[in-house]
């Protein structure tokens, strides 16, 4: 399956603040990949899902797209540099984790 980059909420926001305050500092705009520079694969997230959520889900797999690349990953390396930014939750369990979790709670706070 294919292989992603994925990246935890709170790194990316972090990310999102830094390069804010770069610019008000007067820093230049610029293109920035905030990455970890570990795929994953599609597989590999579904897996962990079903793992975090102890729920054993049907998954109807399909062809790769016309296109879609097999992996797609970045090394972040600009981010790190320019703005000194580090991810803070590189592990597919922990992002995986939190995003169930969160899932959880707007389940209970909105029933």
């Amino acid at each position: 399956t294919c292989i992603r980059d994925y990246i935890h909420v709170t790194d990316l926001i972090e990310a999102h603040w830094l390069l804010l305050n770069h610019l008000r500092k007067g820093g230049d705009s610029t293109t920035l990949n905030c990455a970890y520079g570990q795929g994953y694969s599609v597989r590999q997230v579904i897996d962990t899902v079903k793992s975090v959520s102890g729920v054993d889900f049907r998954v109807d797999e399909s062809p790769r797209r016309a296109g879609d690349p097999d992996s797609v990953t970045a090394t972040g390396e600009k981010v790190r540099s320019l703005l000194g930014w580090r991810p803070q939750h590189d592990d597919l369990t922990e992002i995986v984790t939190h995003a169930y979790e969160w899932e959880r709670y707007l389940a209970t706070r909105n029933s």
